[in-house]
């Protein structure tokens, strides 16, 4: 697994403290995320991993608002660059969303609509925040952006229909619609996951070419470590609702600090050792009705203590890099985690 090299990250753009979803039920309130905490930087690209029901893709519609407010609570804070934006009106966050803030959807075809051609769907996304804008300079814009996604001739393909297109054609313009507005932000969740792996690769290459390009930060919702490995400069596991660790892609890849997180790693298949078992996780995530107290992973985990009965704290690593480290552990300094790779080709770290 070759991972991306590290990037010098602006301020953060984003920026949650101690975020907890909430949905109204008949039984009450369950909470589907709890304190979550992190930051994306101007220009940084973050991987948010974990298995299906680990609170990734809540915590993208949280950030962009999307979350039914009748049915949902969020609590703490979500700032984009100085502002919180669980507090703005409805009318305020719409002049962030797709503006400032965007996100690309896991299925294409659901997200476009079937009786507009691409372009004009395009085109309406830069109306909606250039109200004053002419038709002819929307369609210019809508044409500008297909040609920045890598789509050929954008200007033919602007008046094509979403069935007329691929697969990958239809995720460029997802990405097309997201970016026409030139965002700070971008949330991608699942983009490649329908994708064949060459298609795969040229939208991963294009979500990283643009971060680098414009500054864009990036916040790569998946399961895939692969595309985390090839696409981020951090990576951000989430487990139970919780964030369990968060560190630099290539330290977290090769000596992660969580028994969670090596255990996704060691799950990769691997065509090196042909025969042998395949490695998994045993056990299953809990359900929010249903979470355990104190650490969240130690009913599926080899390592726990009777000390990790106690509700955890997300703990500083001690790093020799620059980058800090944080791991939901009490036991993450004595721990020898294995990763993708062999520990012998990563320096040892500084510290305990």
């Amino acid at each position: 697994m070759t991972s991306t090299q590290s990037a010098s990250p602006g301020a953060p753009v984003l920026s949650l403290h101690d975020v907890g979803i909430n949905f109204r039920t008949a039984a009450g309130d369950l909470a589907v995320t709890h304190k979550v905490s992190f930051e994306v930087a101007a220009g940084e690209r973050v991987g948010l991993v974990g298995e299906s029901g680990c609170g990734k893709t809540v915590t993208g519609l949280a950030v962009m608002r999307l979350l039914p407010a009748h049915q949902c609570r969020v609590d703490g804070r979500i700032g984009f660059s100085g502002t919180d934006l669980t507090r703005l009106r409805e009318k305020e966050m719409r002049s962030i969303r797709g503006r400032d803030i965007a996100m690309v959807f896991q299925e294409p075809m659901s997200a476009l609509d079937p009786v507009f051609t691409v372009g004009s769907q395009i085109a309406e996304a830069w109306r909606a925040h250039h109200p004053r804008g002419s038709a002819r300079e929307a369609r210019e814009r809508a044409v500008q952006a297909l040609s920045q996604v890598g789509i050929p001739l954008p200007a033919r393909r602007y008046d094509e229909y979403p069935h007329q297109l691929s697969g990958g054609m239809r995720q460029r313009v997802m990405i097309a619609m997201a970016i026409i507005c030139n965002p700070r932000l971008l949330i991608a969740d699942e983009p490649t996951t329908a994708l064949d792996v060459t298609v795969q690769a040229q939208i991963l290459d294009l979500l990283r070419e643009l971060s680098e390009r414009t500054g864009m930060a990036l916040l790569f919702i998946t399961h895939d470590l692969g595309v985390v490995a090839e696409t981020c400069t951090r990576m951000i596991t989430m487990y139970a609702g919780e964030v369990v660790e968060d560190a630099p892609v290539d330290t977290a890849l090769i000596r992660p600090r969580h028994p969670y997180t090596s255990g996704l790693l060691r799950s990769l298949p691997r065509l090196s050792t042909p025969g042998s078992r395949f490695s998994a996780i045993p056990g299953r995530v809990p359900t929010p009705a249903r979470m355990p107290s104190g650490c969240r992973f130690r009913a599926r985990c080899a390592h726990a203590q009777s000390g990790c009965t106690a509700e955890q704290s997300l703990l500083p690593v001690a790093a020799s890099g620059a980058s800090p480290r944080w791991a939901r552990c009490m036991r993450h300094a004595e721990l020898d985690l294995p990763g993708s790779v062999s520990q012998a080709a990563m320096p040892r770290e500084e510290g305990p």
